[in-house]
């Protein structure tokens, strides 16, 4: 880790030292020349998600409203090659967290350097922000499996022109997460995901992640590949996660689905139907210890899930959608359901601005 640690630094250094393109830096996307951009409005932009939503169970016919995310940040510049993000959630189920507070340079052309607290780079599924999942409710892979967000430094770099574009990240973090900064680790912990854009529509994505939340280190592998186009996104991804001295078993989780878009006339502009199928095994987040058995105990019994639903969007989507979805649960006759991850149909509001 240590080595990891003093490689990632002399890249970080060496571009600033050696570098010879820090005339041009990337803003969504799009390549700018430093002198156009001197007279820049360097204001922040402000930006917000709100997910307002309807449940009910149907197992044991409760129900309840909810505000899963209400989300504001600032982003902007202060130098044409100095970048920052600032995100909070006020309603992050009922309680109030900072998500995002990070520094992002761009020393050189194409390559990136993050600096703070951030979601970790790692599977496709668990990256996406509120405002852009397909489904009121996150797939297992972005909730319980996959789901990280710490404190660290990256570098990434983006390769956009040839034959294969490619993306890749790569960071070391904390591994305590977001309240426990001042703690100080032996060995930090890093995540690597690196993305191969091999065809027009089309990604494929490799991901690695150790991460130690006690005495025990996980470590996690990701694939997953999605196709998209105008009308089509159809998406496939598997996770396997692996704990050192054998805590606790392998766990499998997969994640596929299937969204199909098309417009509509009248009060929406279009109209998604969406197919999801995801699963896992028995799933220890590496906190609980079982005195009994001696090993990490299960944090969440495994399951297969189906969901089905549609997407109305006001605009395009992503900007002003509802989302109506029912999920049906299967587990086995051993397993204890969690209150909330039972057989319910929900009603989402989400708006972006």
């Amino acid at each position: 880790m240590h080595k990891i640690g003093l490689f990632l630094i002399g890249i970080l250094f060496s571009t600033f030292l050696f570098g010879q393109g820090t005339n041009e830096k990337a803003i969504d996307g799009k390549k700018l020349d430093k002198d156009k951009m001197e007279g820049m409005d360097y204001m922040p932009v402000f930006h917000g998600t709100v997910r307002a939503k309807y449940e009910w169970q149907t197992t044991n016919n409760e129900q309840r409203f909810q505000v899963r995310n209400a989300r504001i940040g600032f982003t902007g510049n202060v130098l044409p090659i100095v970048a920052y993000k600032l995100e909070i959630d006020l309603s992050d189920q009922g309680s109030i967290r900072m998500l995002d507070a990070y520094t992002r340079i761009f020393p050189v052309h194409d390559l990136d350097f993050t600096i703070g607290q951030m979601r970790v780079p790692f599977t496709i599924d668990a990256h996406r922000s509120p405002h852009q999942q397909y489904f009121a409710n996150r797939s297992f892979i972005a909730k319980q499996v996959g789901n990280v967000r710490d404190v660290g430094a990256t570098l990434g770099f983006n390769w956009d022109e040839g034959p294969l574009p490619f993306i890749i990240q790569a960071g070391v973090f904390n591994g305590s997460g977001l309240t426990n900064q001042q703690e100080w680790h032996k060995a930090m912990n890093y995540s690597v995901k690196a993305q191969v854009l091999f065809a027009k529509g089309w990604n494929l994505t490799f991901g690695n992640q150790r991460i130690k939340p006690d005495a025990f280190a996980i470590q996690m592998y990701d694939i997953g590949m999605f196709y998209q186009n105008k009308k089509w996104h159809i998406e496939a991804e598997y996770l396997l996660k692996s704990y050192a001295d054998n805590a606790f078993g392998k766990v499998h989780a997969i994640n596929s689905f299937a969204c199909y878009t098309f417009p509509i006339r009248g009060l929406f502009q279009a109209m998604s139907v969406l197919m999801r199928y995801d699963s896992m095994s028995d799933h220890s987040d590496g906190l609980l210890w079982d005195e009994e058995t001696k090993s990490l105990g299960i944090s969440d019994y495994g399951r297969h899930r189906l969901t089905g639903g549609v997407t109305f969007s006001f605009a395009k989507k992503f900007v002003a959608d509802i989302r109506i979805n029912y999920e049906q649960y299967f587990y086995k006759n051993n397993a204890v359901p969690k209150e909330s991850e039972q057989n319910k149909l929900v009603i989402e509001f989400m708006t972006r601005f």
